[in-house]
């Protein structure tokens, strides 16, 4: 058994580690909030320009547009395909990383060319470790998402697409279900798919079927859909922000349980430790006084 001094050396240093997983949690519990409010306050006009979309598709179903051409003449083997990788810039957020790249991985070992667009330290390291094609002038971090960061990020890709420098274009984040489940998804940006505005269910008691285009429906969706596309990129960066402080509440929270159901358990090990020291001190006492008696 340690002696004392040792398990209270341990049991200091298991308090000192559980202040600081209890400050993590309660700053990332903070930034999640944050994050949660930025997502909620610029959905509602990133959602009218969906619904903008879908109704000139309504009105327009045989419109043809290069953001909609799928580029079926080239062969599986020979897409270029590019992945945008949302992952955090530190650990400690549970198998947060983990998920994202195993899901990448999973695009990797598909048929095509690929190429990466790392968003976040973590990610860039992996994979350039595994010699995987990344655009090393694609450097951003993942803290506190903006407009301005998702629109330089959709106008790279925007401009590769129409050079045919890539063919599809999907991004890789983490989306936040609840408090308790987030789930790492692949998103599909370019090409768009028409099914995807056909789906779209227009709210109950309003009349939107009167349409004007000017100066044609071509300009309009020329207009429309980069601010479309920035608007996706940016809720999948909020939401991959929030989900990464989600998870590193939940790991700093479980670390901070662990560090009390320990302190609990080398407490007990500390009163037994005491307990038998003083034990030993009042029978060595005990001895001694009897062996004087003898002697006398």
């Amino acid at each position: 058994m340690a002696n004392i001094r040792e398990i209270q050396s341990r049991i200091n240093s298991v308090k000192d580690t559980m202040k600081i997983t209890n400050a993590m949690y309660m700053i990332s519990s903070s930034k999640m909030t944050q994050a949660r409010k930025k997502l909620s306050d610029t959905e509602p006009y990133f959602y009218a320009l969906q619904g903008e979309i879908s109704r000139i598709l309504r009105h327009l179903p045989e419109l043809e547009h290069r953001f909609f051409d799928v580029r079926e003449k080239i062969p599986q083997d020979e897409r270029r395909i590019g992945s945008i990788v949302v992952t955090a810039d530190k650990g400690l957020a549970g198998a947060y990383n983990h998920n994202i790249v195993k899901l990448e991985e999973e695009i990797l070992a598909k048929p095509g060319i690929h190429k990466l667009f790392v968003v976040g330290e973590l990610g860039r390291h992996y994979f350039s470790k595994h010699g995987v094609d990344i655009d090393t002038n694609f450097q951003y971090t993942v803290q506190k998402p903006t407009m301005h960061r998702a629109r330089d990020i959709s106008a790279v890709l925007l401009e590769q697409f129409e050079k045919g420098e890539l063919d599809e274009i999907y991004i890789v984040y983490t989306r936040m279900e609840n408090s308790v489940q987030a789930d790492a998804e692949v998103l599909k940006l370019l090409p768009l798919e028409r099914s995807a505005f056909n789906e779209m269910k227009m709210p109950l008691n309003v009349h939107r079927e009167a349409i004007e285009l000017y100066p044609s429906a071509e300009a309009v969706l020329e207009s429309i859909i980069p601010n479309y596309i920035t608007g996706m990129i940016y809720g999948c960066l909020v939401e991959a922000y929030a989900s990464e402080h989600n998870a590193r509440m939940m790991a700093m929270k479980s670390a901070t349980d662990s560090a009390q159901d320990l302190i609990k358990e080398l407490s007990v090990v500390y009163n037994r430790a005491r307990q038998a020291a003083i034990t030993q001190e009042i029978t060595e006492v005990c001895s001694g006084a009897r062996a004087q008696q003898q002697k006398k």
